[in-house]
C-alpha cells in the first residue's frame, strides 16, 4: 500500500517564510529596553506560507466563470 502524503507547504515568495520582523524604531525607553515594531509580510498575512496552488486555482476558477455569467 502506498503512503499518501500532504503536499509540502509553499513559501510565500514575498517575506521567503520569515513572515514577522521586529524592526528597532531607534532608542531606548526608560526601562532600557529597545523600541521596536513588528512588521508582518502582507501577502502571507504573518504566516509564512501561502494556500496550495490548487485552492488558488480553483477560485480564480470560480471567479472567471461567476463573473462571465452576468
Amino acid at each position: 500500500m502506498t503512503d499518501h502524503q500532504n503536499p509540502a507547504a509553499r513559501i510565500c515568495p514575498d517575506c521567503d517564510g520569515f513572515a514577522s520582523v521586529a524592526v528597532t524604531l531607534g532608542g531606548r525607553n526608560r526601562l532600557g529596553f529597545l523600541n521596536t515594531i513588528t512588521a508582518h509580510c502582507k501577502r502571507c498575512e504573518g504566516t509564512g506560507t501561502l494556500p496550495p496552488l490548487r485552492t488558488l486555482v480553483d477560485a480564480a476558477a470560480t471567479a472567471a466563470f461567476a463573473g462571465g455569467a452576468k
